[in-house]
């Protein structure tokens, strides 16, 4: 057999040769379904640097268990799939695909509604430039019973393994002491695609809400998990959302950073702000916790589903390059899965907005600069080469509105160009928006030329602030969490000493920041204290 032809969604499409690896799935007639997995067969072609042929040997082949996975990815016709590695008893068998660490279950993601075709592999890519887990991502091609059904990405499902999300095992029969304290995996998300067992939170995500915020046992799974483990991590969670909504909130001996990785939660926070994932926080949300012999604290992550960020969303503000992911609650009161209360009130701790700013400006001057981020876009762009040709032959999308595309380019390099164009502008939006808003090096910030009198400050505060050259400067005011509150272009045709009034009569007591800046540099910024 010379090639594999697909009769697929659109078009058929002739596979002679890829220089990505092809999957190969056989199900034997049987209908793949959204649960239970039905038995199928796996061969993978992959000849390294070589190019790959629909005829070459498979370099693993075994049986499998699949089904459909997702949730509103399920109404596309190009469907991801979830996939057990299984031995001839149907028992689960852990081996390494593609070159990742050997396990036993693996998702083969399915761009459809994105069509760079990358933001997946991007933001599991930055993902680990954090220094945490994150899935380990391949490209392919795949056939499905002889049928061609395009670019696909095999990704490692998040679970508890020593080669992926590393903490420890925890047993039906550990009740007790240490052991009883860790490892646990808990995810806030859509019940689709598991039992959907859990619990619900105590606090709202915004006053006088009628939701809740509703947290599914993960690891241990709900199957698995006994009532004295169940019992422990909700009373553990309470007691950390109790910390956070307490008085001494901020206490770091006793408050939110007693039972939270404040790290974490910072590297989390970025990854969906950078983003600006409209699913962020309240959906494809994992946290872990830690045995207490081992930190025995809350951590974000790992990430998990970006094909909506990175621009690619035309409801609730999601594709705007402007805005923070975290004001979804505000912008979007109605939707049905809202963020937890937490972020808004750690920004009211200016620890942990100094944390972000830290972070953020450590990151834009390595993993996160423009360059590298372009740098990187590029490669993926190189490595897609040819097969995202036959992709879009197999499924005619381009040049056609898919939910919940923001933009609609009409070729594949229209779409990457949007995606390089949109980043760009986000970066520039965070860096001068950044809740800590110190986001320039130390050469770039002259303390003396700006400064905020009186401050504290009662109903108005003056920011002052000396021009050497003619100018236009822009005046931003933010709030605790980073929103703008009031922001002001002004036109300076001569140097000399100036001076912008705020006043505050109108805005509630607490902390705020500002920001002066010309069109090339930022000449102060700070903290205000309205008392």
């Amino acid at each position: 057999m010379a090639s594999l032809v697909s009769r697929a969604q659109d078009a058929v499409v002739l596979l002679d040769s890829s220089k990505l690896p092809i999957v190969v799935i056989s199900t034997n007639g049987a209908t793949i379904v959204d649960d239970p997995k039905i038995t199928a067969s796996l061969g993978i072609i992959d000849n390294g640097p070589a190019r790959n042929h629909p005829t070459d040997p498979f370099k693993f082949t075994g049986k499998i268990g699949i089904e459909i996975r997702g949730s509103s990815s399920q109404m596309f016709p190009k469907k991801q799939y979830g996939i057990e590695l299984q031995d001839d008893a149907g028992e689960g068998v852990a081996a390494s695909l593609l070159g990742m660490p050997e396990e036993e279950d693996w998702v083969l993601f399915a761009p459809y509604n994105d069509k760079s075709l990358m933001r997946d592999v991007l933001a599991y890519n930055l993902g680990r430039q954090l220094g945490g887990y994150s899935p380990r991502a391949r490209y392919c091609e795949l056939m499905l019973n002889g049928v061609y059904q395009g670019v696909y990405v095999l990704i490692e499902k998040i679970k508890r393994d020593k080669n992926r999300l590393d903490i420890n095992k925890l047993d039906p029969d550990e009740t007790t002491g240490n052991n009883l304290t860790g490892g646990y995996i808990i995810k806030i998300d859509k019940t689709t695609g598991g039992t959907g067992d859990g619990w619900a939170s105590s606090y709202k995500p915004t006053f006088g809400s009628s939701q809740v915020i509703y947290y599914q046992y993960e690891y241990p799974d709900a199957g698995d998990i006994v009532s004295e483990q169940s019992a422990y991590i909700q009373s553990f969670i309470r007691q950390f959302e109790d910390a956070l909504n307490g008085e001494n909130f901020a206490d770091p001996a006793t408050g939110y950073a007693k039972y939270i990785d404040v790290d974490s939660f910072v590297d989390y926070l970025i990854m969906q702000e950078l983003t600006r994932n409209v699913d962020g926080y309240r959906l494809s949300t994992f946290l872990y916790k830690q045995r207490d012999s081992d930190g025995g604290k809350l951590h974000m992550g790992p990430i998990w589903d970006f094909n909506l960020g990175f621009g690619n969303a035309d409801y609730c503000e999601g594709g705007e390059e402007e805005g923070w992911a975290l004001d979804f609650n505000r912008v979007c009161p109605a939707d049905t899965w809202l963020i937890p209360f937490w972020w808004k009130k750690l920004f009211m701790d200016e620890a942990f907005g100094a944390k972000v700013a830290a972070r953020w400006a450590s990151l834009r001057s390595g993993a996160f600069s423009n360059n590298q981020l372009h740098t990187k876009i590029d490669s993926v762009n190189a490595l897609l080469g040819e097969a995202q040709v036959r992709n879009f032959e197999a499924w005619k999308v381009l040049g056609k509105y898919v939910w919940p595309n923001r933009y609609i380019g009409n070729t594949h390099a229209e779409e990457v160009t949007y995606l390089k164009h949109w980043l760009d502008l986000r970066l520039a939006w965070m860096d001068a928006n950044m809740p800590g808003l110190i986001t320039a090096t130390s050469e770039e910030i002259t303390a003396p030329i700006v400064t905020a009198v009186p401050n504290p400050f009662g109903e108005s505060v003056s920011i002052q602030y000396q021009l050497t050259q003619e100018s236009n400067v822009g005046i931003r005011i933010y709030d605790a969490t980073g929103r703008t509150v009031t922001s002001e272009m002004v036109d300076h045709p001569l140097p000399g000493q100036y001076s912008y009034r705020w006043d505050a009569t109108d805005f509630a007591k607490g902390i705020y920041y500002y920001q002066v800046r010309t069109n090339t540099r930022i000449l102060g910024a700070g903290k205000l204290s309205r008392r």
